[in-house]
């Protein structure tokens, strides 16, 4: 074969290889359809004190507070929108009204409705810190948990609780009463319907529940009816993590706007997604780092009704408050 022939053969061939990777990244790269979200205000550093956390982990809004999950110090905290301290309650221990590392938050109704990662429940308090009740013991077996992440909550009460060591999500009746799961005990899985360790659960004002399939680096969906929807997160939404648009690094906490768009805390890549209800990007703000705007491993995240986003910065202790770019 004379060298000419040779290298245009090379040269067609590398044409190609540069097409085929072109085509997968338009694929399953998709570029930003609206502009990064903007830096507000940030509080919190280390410590015991008020307004201080230890690993925080969950956060919820409503009525103008924010709720943080201050997990090592077994409490929760509450703040204004501007990050002034208003009260706290709970402490470290196992019965009724204390914490042992409280971890993803709910509001509904006006109670507070909190996964518990080390006493395998969820507990119930009203707004003001006043104990109710607590669903759930430790167990595998219907209605019982290994150390649940996350909550949801409808409005006749029936909870959805990601299930974290037996993989599954599992629906219950607002005693604790036992309706239905998804995925397979102690199983783990990455095809459509089956976890890897579910980190935290939202539903969506039509009765959809979205899925933070946490080790699986991909949110999945499912309709009001429980029949599986939709996924996504990487190539084929298939456990491949990475940096890039729309691909996670572990997702530890799913959150929904009034308009329904899902905002995603991406752990390992300190960022926060914006997707559309159907999973289209939309856009990302935050990188690694201790400055303002900068995230240490974002682990939560919470959108108020006038956009406010609210996100817990888990390596820096600290809240940060975002808003839609003007």
């Amino acid at each position: 074969m004379k060298a000419k022939t040779v290298l245009k053969i090379a040269r067609n061939l590398a044409i190609i290889a540069v097409t085929l990777v072109a085509g997968a990244w338009l694929a399953f790269v998709p570029s930003a359809k609206e502009s990064p979200y903007q830096f507000v205000t940030a509080w919190g550093e280390k410590g015991k004190g008020p307004g201080r956390f230890n690993d925080p982990i969950g956060i919820a809004v409503a009525d103008g507070e924010v709720f943080v999950s201050d997990s090592r110090n077994g409490r929760i905290q509450v703040f204004d929108f501007d990050g002034r301290f208003k009260r706290a309650f709970g402490a470290p221990g196992a019965e009724p009204g204390k914490l042992d590392r409280p971890m993803n938050l709910a509001i509904r109704g006006g109670e507070l409705y909190v996964a518990e990662y080390f006493n395998d429940r969820v507990q119930v308090f009203g707004l003001d810190g006043t104990p109710k009740r607590i669903v759930g013991k430790a167990g595998s077996g219907p209605g019982e948990f290994k150390a649940p992440g996350g909550v949801a909550v409808t409005a006749n009460g029936d909870l959805f609780v990601a299930d974290f060591y037996n993989h599954r999500v599992q629906q219950l009746k607002a005693d604790g009463r036992f309706v239905r799961q998804w995925g397979v005990t102690g199983e783990i899985g990455v095809r459509a319907g089956r976890f890897n360790y579910p980190t935290d659960v939202a539903l969506a004002r039509d009765g959809s529940l979205y899925v933070a399939d946490g080790y699986n680096d991909r949110i999945q969906v499912f309709g009001p009816e429980g029949g599986f929807r939709r996924k996504w997160g990487g190539p084929f939404a298939m456990n491949i993590f990475g940096p890039f648009n729309g691909w996670f690094a572990t997702v530890t906490r799913v959150s929904l706007d009034k308009l329904g768009n899902v905002f995603v805390a991406d752990f390992y890549n300190h960022r926060i997604q914006k997707f559309s209800a159907e999973g289209k990007f939309l856009t990302s703000f935050g990188e690694r780092g201790e400055g303002p705007g900068q995230f240490n491993y974002v682990i939560a995240v919470a959108v108020a009704e006038d956009g406010s986003v609210f996100a817990v910065d888990y390596g820096n202790n600290r809240i940060q408050k975002w808003r839609p770019a003007k």
